[in-house]
């Protein structure tokens, strides 16, 4: 079978500990870069690049984000749009204000004014978790929005109070505004999103993803072996925020192209969490197996009755969409409610042993 593992040994604790201990894994991950990179890009047109491919990768992203904060360090948000939105915002006046200046750092500063949010709307959670901490987000969720919408300067005193994403070159590309090519943005969201998926997988390795675990399990003991509880749980809101905040300035810069402070409103918010929950919190995998999920199956359940060529109409159309979508969350939760990672990695354990029981 295709996992068949005999022959693979480990003689050491570094060779234990490794990303793939397993060199199938390596393989298909090949696999899916090969197809993201090469064969997408080949095949797909315009309408998959901007309706499937770049929103599939910007909002796991996003629940990326929310995710080193509730799935790996324990902290229930409801806040991540509002963070998305502080990112959008802060690439917009960085890059009014300083024209010239490259996207891709333009990206990365918009992330630090997200974290600074996050980290200070992340101080309650110092006294207070659970619910209470999820009050706390939501009512950064309602003072953000209210924010862009009352201070002209975050959108340069527009009058339709949107910001509006203008022709931007990146080494000879546009990359931004309307003579952008989809593909072009595709590859450039497609770059970020990998190199920010390998920083979370090192980190959450790392001694920051063990810290953030023992103080999601049990912070009272985590405490008590030494663990500093204000620094594990704001650096989880900064690196979260951090982010999220990119992911809310590649949605407006590469996706939408202009935005109106209700874009980050809270239906966003709660559609990232079920991103992260579906998908499995705990792992980075989940998030792109819950964005497939929540963000490209409707898409695909829309344009279904054309290719088989079935009228439907669009009104009953989209009630069947959301019958159908609601039905297979509440049936992967039944299935596993630990998402759709943790249901890859029980089939993966059947597969390594098939045709054994298990």
């Amino acid at each position: 079978m295709f996992y068949k593992t005999s022959g693979q040994f480990k003689t050491s604790y570094k060779s234990d500990q490794a990303l793939f201990p397993v060199k199938q894994d390596a393989w298909l991950l090949i696999a899916i870069l090969a197809l993201a990179y090469v064969v997408f890009p080949l095949t797909a047109n315009e309408f998959t690049f901007k309706a499937l491919l770049v929103p599939v990768l910007i909002y796991s992203l996003a629940a990326m984000g929310l995710n080193i904060l509730t799935g790996f360090a324990g902290q229930l948000s409801l806040g991540t749009a509002g963070f998305m939105g502080v990112g959008a915002y802060a690439c917009y006046k960085i890059t009014t204000i300083f024209p010239e200046m490259n996207i891709v750092v333009a990206l990365a500063l918009s992330g630090f004014f997200s974290a600074a949010v996050g980290v200070a709307f992340g101080l309650p959670s110092l006294r207070i978790k659970g619910f209470y901490l999820a009050i706390a987000t939501l009512a950064s969720q309602f003072f953000l929005v209210w924010l862009f919408e009352k201070w002209a300067w975050l959108y340069n005193y527009n009058a339709s109070g949107a910001i509006e994403v203008r022709t931007m070159d990146f080494f000879g590309l546009t990359v931004t505004g309307p003579t952008a090519t989809p593909l072009t943005q595709y590859y450039f969201v497609l770059g970020i999103v990998t190199v920010v998926t390998i920083a979370m997988i090192n980190i959450t390795r790392g001694r920051y993803g063990r810290m953030w675990k023992a103080v999601r399990d049990m912070d009272i003991a985590a405490e008590l072996v030494g663990i500093n509880l204000m620094r594990a749980k704001l650096t989880a809101f900064a690196v979260s925020s951090y982010v999220v905040g990119i992911a809310g300035a590649m949605l407006v810069f590469f996706w939408k192209g202009a935005a109106e402070p209700n874009l980050f409103d809270i239906p966003m918010s709660f559609q990232i969490l079920f991103i992260a929950i579906i998908g499995g919190l705990g792992s980075i995998l989940g998030n792109f197996l819950g964005a497939i999920l929540i963000v490209a199956l409707p898409v695909l359940l829309n344009v279904l009755p054309d290719l088989v060529g079935i009228q439907v109409h669009s009104a009953a159309m989209e009630h069947v969409n959301v019958m159908i979508v609601g039905a297979l969350i509440v049936f992967f939760l039944i299935v596993e409610p630990h998402g759709l990672a943790r249901l890859w990695g029980l089939i993966r354990e059947k597969l390594i042993i098939w045709p054994f029981p298990h």
